[in-house]
């Protein structure tokens, strides 16, 4: 068996910072941000600790739709690793699921230290309604987009190809260039591509801000 690869160099360092639960509790800095959003119970949590190699950097629930906060974790020393909350549960009570999605589309529309955001979905359901309103948001701020299909090990081969070639031409249609990777917590398919990406990202910024 090969030897583990290292962290990359963003990930190697990543420890929890504040949770925040309305706009004006957000750091007051303007270190880049990497955001990760998704819908309720599509893996989110458990993305976030096999990139960070941790077991319980995130929390995950086995209630979809409990976490209502931003939650903040530092990227090495010149980044932020921000925990979006999941959308899109049907047993939350209207007023709750209209309070977060005030809260994500805040953050998302008017964050200007947000670099760039990992939009994550269900390899089996992508490209949701409610994923493409997410997506609209996104489109008229021209920040970096990854959309990360996750449970991949659900598919098959053709079954990865067929929805790859469907999730980038949702992106096109939207107007929104971004990239596009399978994903899995469990197989750690598209781990190192992720890595990798997001610490590009971060290298280029701090060479030469946007």
């Amino acid at each position: 068996m090969p030897a583990p690869k290292p962290l990359s160099p963003a990930f190697s360092d990543v420890q929890f910072l504040i949770s925040a639960s309305q706009l004006e509790g957000l750091p007051q800095d303007e270190l880049p941000e990497i955001a990760f959003v998704g819908r309720s119970n599509v893996g989110k949590s458990s993305a976030l600790n096999v990139l960070a190699n941790r077991r319980r950097l995130a929390f995950v629930s086995k209630t979809p739709g409990r976490t209502q906060l931003i939650n903040f974790f530092s990227l090495g020393p010149n980044a932020r690793l921000v925990d979006l909350p999941g959308y899109g549960y049907a047993k939350v009570p209207h007023g709750v699921r209209d309070d977060w999605g005030k809260l994500v589309a805040g953050y998302l529309q008017t964050r200007r230290s947000l670099l760039a955001v990992v939009s994550l979905m269900d390899a089996r359901r992508p490209l949701t309604p409610l994923d493409v309103q997410l997506l609209g948001w996104l489109a008229p701020l021209e920040r970096k987009v990854l959309v990360l299909l996750t449970k991949a090990d659900k598919l098959t081969k053709s079954e990865q190809g067929r929805t790859l070639i469907a999730a980038q031409k949702g992106l096109k249609e939207l107007g929104l260039p971004g990239d596009v990777l399978f994903f899995s917590s469990q197989t750690r398919q598209g781990v190192e591509q992720t890595r990798e990406l997001i610490d590009n990202w971060l290298a280029a910024e701090i060479k030469g801000p946007r």
